[in-house]
């Protein structure tokens, strides 16, 4: 793939990533019910878990396939987490535009990354990994804790907080060792 090809289709997997975050986190940002937020939760962990079983499918970085299980370990933990939580409070988490738009902009970005191969996909995967854990923080921060009602919910959403910030720098450090793409990467 083509320097210029690599970049475009990073761009569109990083730019859709945060975009769809970040679409709620502006000055219009939707006020979601408890259960829209703990479906909104359950939805970005689960995006990131399924990304992270198609890295596996793909790399042959060893530090690569590191970085995947443990978004599949730490992901899966807090939807379980969520679940539990659910459960104890009766409440049912509740489809909404933001999951939906989530959900789009994840197969858009699985999409973009479906092509690539080797060390293009996996800075590729790294790269939308950067932008979505940003924009995940952006939203726990702006749209999540703010319009969370239940003070258990909100707890669970500070309490995870830290760990998707970790997740954050644990992939800008990974994407760092990886490099720029060369001229003949394909």
């Amino acid at each position: 793939m083509s320097r210029s090809r690599y970049q475009a289709a990073l761009t569109v997997a990083a730019l859709v990533c945060a975009t769809s975050l970040h679409a709620q986190n502006t000055a219009t940002a939707p006020d979601l019910s408890d259960p829209e937020v703990a479906h909104v939760a359950v939805t970005a962990n689960s995006i990131d878990i399924d990304m992270a079983k198609f890295a596996l499918t793909r790399t042959h970085n060893a530090a690569v396939k590191q970085f995947a299980q443990t978004m599949i370990t730490d992901h899966s933990a807090v939807n379980a987490q969520a679940a539990a939580l659910a459960q104890k409070l009766g409440v049912t988490p509740a489809d909404n535009a933001v999951s939906q738009s989530l959900l789009s902009g994840a197969k858009q970005a699985r999409a973009s990354l479906e092509p690539l191969r080797s060390a293009a996909f996996d800075r590729a995967y790294l790269d939308r990994e950067v932008a979505y854990h940003q924009a995940v923080l952006d939203a726990i921060d702006k749209v999540l804790v703010p319009t969370t009602e239940n003070a258990e919910l909100r707890k669970l959403l500070t309490d995870v907080r830290p760990a998707i910030a970790t997740h954050l720098e644990h992939a800008r450090q990974l994407r760092g060792q990886l490099g720029s793409p060369s001229r003949t990467s394909k």
